[in-house]
């Protein structure tokens, strides 16, 4: 449906910046996180579009875990990502006005990163007195499509699909200034 490929096709436009995300972590580290966000505003569609003048609200949570590992000599992590979204928007669809409300699980992430240049596994005494400088680091993100999901609707919180997703990413420190860039190929 329209909408679900227009939430869909966020996954493909919108930046995902993760700060540090190819820090150096000394191996046998884990990492429990939980966050929260909230997004609203309307959709942007084509003019032809069935659907028109929409609105949405979203707020997710998210626990996710990690660990750091050491890689054929690298160091590296394993993410596991489970947000769960409560959605409600409106929407004029084909001349009808139309109101859905869901809440459940999004697609989980899964992430295996390793950092290649730059980043030497450490152990942590010797990872207190690392300074960085240039790392370079590459990661492979792979969601699965088990979130919510009706085929009926026009709104869902799952994408109904699998994708993979290739990145590099590169840092460089300054002083206390790090600099930060990464690019990625979505599947």
């Amino acid at each position: 449906s329209l909408v679900t490929f227009v939430l869909a096709a966020t996954h493909l436009c919108a930046a995902e910046l993760e700060p540090r995300a190819y820090i150096n972590t000394p191996p046998g580290l884990n990492f429990l996180i939980a966050g929260y966000g909230f997004s609203e505003g309307g959709l942007s569609t084509d003019a032809a579009s069935p659907v028109q003048d929409a609105e949405l609200r979203i707020h997710t949570e998210v626990l996710a875990y990690a660990r750091s590992l050491d890689a054929w000599g690298n160091p590296a992590k394993f993410d596991v990502i489970l947000p769960y979204s409560q959605l409600s928007g409106t929407a004029v669809v084909a001349g009808q006005p139309r109101e859905r409300e869901v809440s459940g699980l999004n697609d989980p992430r899964f992430r295996f990163s390793v950092n290649f240049y730059g980043a030497p596994v450490l152990s942590l005494e010797e990872f207190a007195t690392y300074q960085p400088d240039l790392l370079i680091g590459a990661s492979v993100q792979v969601s699965a499509p088990i979130g919510q999901y009706d085929s009926d609707k026009l709104v869902n919180i799952g994408t109904n699909r699998w994708f993979i997703k290739p990145d590099i990413g590169i840092s460089k420190t300054l002083g206390s200034l790090t600099l930060e860039f990464s690019a990625g190929v979505l599947f």
